[in-house]
């Protein structure tokens, strides 16, 4: 030996000490990984498609006794296979179960007021509907400045929701086009 040892034969010694370190200790090298205990145990599992964009990651949602326990990357899906962006791992948000501060009545505040009231969904639907059909009726463009039918809204826009699906984004859309809108965008691509 020339008493020069290489970076590889530092690390093979090295390695070595270790495992010999270990074996004489009594260690078991394959009992060294963590015992996790399962925290999806007896819960019924459901599969589906992350609502967040267009990709169609695959998640296993895990449900005890009705109720909402965690989701996980679905390791079987050929999209996915398994991994999740940030978004779709904050799909436990979406659940009132963990999520206590999320609002489950809609709250309003009359024009110059600094309080917010509660009020009831019927109520907030009216309400909308009625602005949307006002804010349509005054500002809707039948035809362009060079006489074609053109049947539009320039006043209202829309930006849709990351937490729809895909179904539910295409009805929406409909329905927006049915309006006249023309400045359509949609959270995911914000």
């Amino acid at each position: 030996m020339t008493g020069k040892i290489s970076r590889r034969g530092f690390l093979k010694w090295t390695g070595a000490g270790i495992a010999g370190a270990a074996l004489g200790q009594g260690i078991k090298l394959e009992s060294a990984h963590a015992q996790i205990p399962l925290k999806y145990k007896r819960t019924k599992e459901t599969t589906t498609i992350c609502p967040y964009c267009a990709v169609g990651c695959g998640i296993i949602v895990h449900a005890r006794d009705g109720k909402f326990i965690g989701s996980e990357g679905d390791p079987d899906h050929p999209i996915n296979g398994g991994k999740l962006c940030p978004k779709g791992k904050s799909l436990t948000q979406l659940s009132y179960d963990f999520n206590k501060s999320r609002l489950t009545k809609p709250l309003y505040r009359a024009p110059r007021s600094k309080e917010w009231k509660e009020v009831s969904w019927d109520w907030a639907l009216n309400q909308i509907a009625k602005r949307v059909k006002e804010s349509r009726d005054k500002n809707f463009i039948k035809t362009n400045s060079k006489g074609q039918i053109v049947n539009r809204v320039e006043a209202i826009a829309s930006v849709g929701s990351a937490a729809i699906d895909n179904e539910e984004c295409y009805i929406f859309q409909k329905f927006l086009r049915a309006l006249g809108l023309v400045y359509i965008e949609h959270q995911a691509r914000i």
